[in-house]
């Protein structure tokens, strides 16, 4: 199973069809589940609530400005690798405010997906995109480059 646990609801239709489409189209491929929570302002609650839907058999990858970059195929190499082991991949985002130094010390991976910053919306699908991405490259289907 594929789990994104992020922080606050998306208002705009247009990031909540882009987010629905990739989850289509994930669901092909492996159960996926997208868990928002609500965004606190408040790092030790976020923590506190985070922490709640994460089980200890769960690879949790922390996505962080400072995390490990990879290519599109590292990163469709490492999901591959990771489900021989795991039953569920938890992906993490945070708020506005980043995620508390807890979140990250329980992640088995910190992540970077570039040094800019995204707004929340837009960047779960971005992440959509390359989850799904990675599962074209594992089952060696085209897909746009």
């Amino acid at each position: 199973m594929i789990k994104i646990i992020c922080l606050g609801k998306i208002k705009e239709s247009y990031l909540t069809s882009l987010i629905e489409d990739y989850k289509k189209r994930i669901a092909k491929y492996h159960k996926i589940d997208v868990i928002e929570l609500k965004d606190e302002n408040n790092l030790d609650i976020e923590k506190d609530n985070i922490l709640k839907n994460i089980k200890k058999e769960e690879f949790v990858i922390a996505l962080t400005i400072e995390g490990k970059m990879f290519s599109s195929e590292q990163f469709a190499k490492k999901i591959e690798e990771t489900f021989i082991h795991y039953s569920t991949i938890t992906f993490v985002i945070g708020s506005s405010y980043g995620l508390h130094e807890e979140i990250k010390k329980r992640a088995n991976l910190c992540l970077s997906f570039s040094y800019f910053t995204f707004p929340h919306g837009l960047f779960r699908g971005i992440l959509l995109e390359q989850i799904y991405r990675s599962f074209k490259i594992i089952n060696k289907e085209t897909y746009h480059k």
